[in-house]
Parts: structure tokens; sequence; C-alpha cells
């Protein structure tokens, strides 16, 4: 399972969307986000949908890769639409005990599961299809204009593609410590959630062993190239928008324009 998890993670190709700006992709990726919040009834949903169908056919990710990466959360969309159906106050059509199902509560869940599922692939699809390097650019350059009040825009946008680009990396040390500590008994499936939680407690140790250990050889790596930030630094590769991502920005527009639109129609 901790294989499955896609936000991170980069795959090569040649795709559209792949050769996309990545400043691009970054506006994209929060405008979708925002259309999520924005949405208020389910039939607002459809537009989402195509959109995020039609960027993960153009950009040949595989939908089974894209559905694996939706196993690690299906704990906390499990919880949250638990704690939406029983916790929301409303008009009652199911009494369960001491708790009750309310009409205003499974519309909440419905909404809140949509929206975990299409935020996880959403922004898997921008990792997915955009390299590190090309990321940190991206936002670097988003951020330039906030240099003139002190921002650090290249320090920023340098640790948070670091963050990113760790992220597999993490998990696969974690899943070699775990293969190598169930080799020598230790049990990480059975029991309860209390029990699970617990055998988890031995992999922290060396998790974090280990990451020291990388984040020091990497700021070697960047000391032994005379890495010194982002003054004075020059691009092998300029950004340049063309007219593919012009074509990206209307649509991304007109998903905005649809989603806003959607609020003040009273359907379901």
């Amino acid at each position: 399972m901790i294989k499955d998890i896609t936000v991170g993670q980069y795959l090569p190709g040649n795709s559209v969307i792949h050769r996309l700006d990545p400043r691009v992709k970054i506006v994209g990726t929060f405008a979708f986000i925002i259309n999520l919040f924005i949405i208020n009834n389910f039939i607002g949903y459809i537009p989402i949908f195509i959109f995020m169908a039609a960027a993960l056919i153009i950009s040949k990710i595989p939908f089974k890769y894209v559905v694996n990466g939706l196993k690690p959360i299906m704990v906390i969309i499990i919880i949250t639409a638990i704690i939406n159906v029983f916790f929301t106050t409303g008009k009652v059509i199911y009494t369960l005990g001491p708790l009750s199902i309310t009409e205003e509560g499974l519309r909440l869940a419905g909404f809140m599961i949509i929206r975990l599922i299409f935020l996880i692939i959403g922004t898997s699809v921008l990792t997915l299809t955009t390299s590190p390097i090309a990321l940190t650019d991206g936002i670097e350059n988003l951020l330039t204009p906030l240099k003139k009040i002190g921002v650090p825009a290249h320090e920023l946008a340098m640790m948070m593609t670091i963050a990113l680009r760790f992220i597999p990396t993490l998990l696969d040390e974690t899943d070699k410590i775990m293969k190598a500590q169930t080799a020598r008994g230790a049990d990480f499936e059975s029991g309860n959630i209390m029990k699970r939680a617990k055998s988890l407690v031995p992999l922290l140790v060396p998790l974090f062993i280990s990451s020291f250990r990388r984040a020091d050889e990497l700021a070697m790596a960047m000391e032994a190239r005379c890495y010194r930030g982002g003054e004075g630094r020059t691009r092998m590769k300029q950004l340049k928008i063309e007219k593919v991502d012009i074509i990206a920005i209307v649509f991304i527009i007109l998903l905005m324009a649809i989603s806003i639109y959607s609020r003040y129609i009273v359907l379901f």
C-alpha cells in the first residue's frame, strides 16, 4: 500500500500534458482545487470529472495506477464520511441507537468523498507529469513578484520541490524497513487498529536516521556542485508560454466559469 502513493512521483512521458508549461499546470491545479470547494451541488462535479478524465487520457497515465493511489487514503475517506453522516444535524432519516443519520449528513459526506478523491487525483496528475526541476522553476517563477517584499522565492521553491521529490524515496525506504523487520518476526498486519499503530513505532527510529542521512548527503552534493541559491543562477531551458499553454489556460478559465455558474443551479 505504501508504494501505491502517487503524490510526489514522476512518470516520464511526451504527452501534451507533460509538455505544458509548469506554471500553467501549477495554476491549473490550484484552480482545480478551488473549483472542488466552489461547487455546492452534485451536478457541478460532472464537468470536473470530464476535465480530470480528459487530463488522465491525454497524459497517458494508467488509470489503474491512479486508482491504486487512492488506497492509502481510503481510511481517511471512510472516517470523514462516517463523521459527516452521524454528526451533522438536520432532517433525520434513520436512527441507530444514540446516533442519527440525517439527509444533510449524507449529502455532506458525499461532497467530502468526491472532493477528497478528486483532490488526490488532481494533485497526482501535477507531480506525475512534471519533473522536479520543471516544478522548481515553475514555482520560483510564480513567486518571483514576491521577491520585492523580501520573500525568498528560489529557496521556497527548492524546499517544496525537495519535499515532494523525497516522498516516494521515503516511502520506498519505509517499505524496505518493514520487509526487513517482517523477516525478523515483526507483525504489521494482524490485530486491531491500535495494535497495528503500535507496531509501526519501531519504524520511526530507522526511518528518521535514514532521512537525516539522506538530507546530509543531499546537502554535501549541493555544496560540492557549488550551489549558492538562486542569485546569479542561469537555466538551460527558459520557460515560455506556447499556443498549447494558452489553450489550456482557456479551458481552465472555462472550468472556473462553469463551477461558479453551477452554484446557482438548484438541482441536487
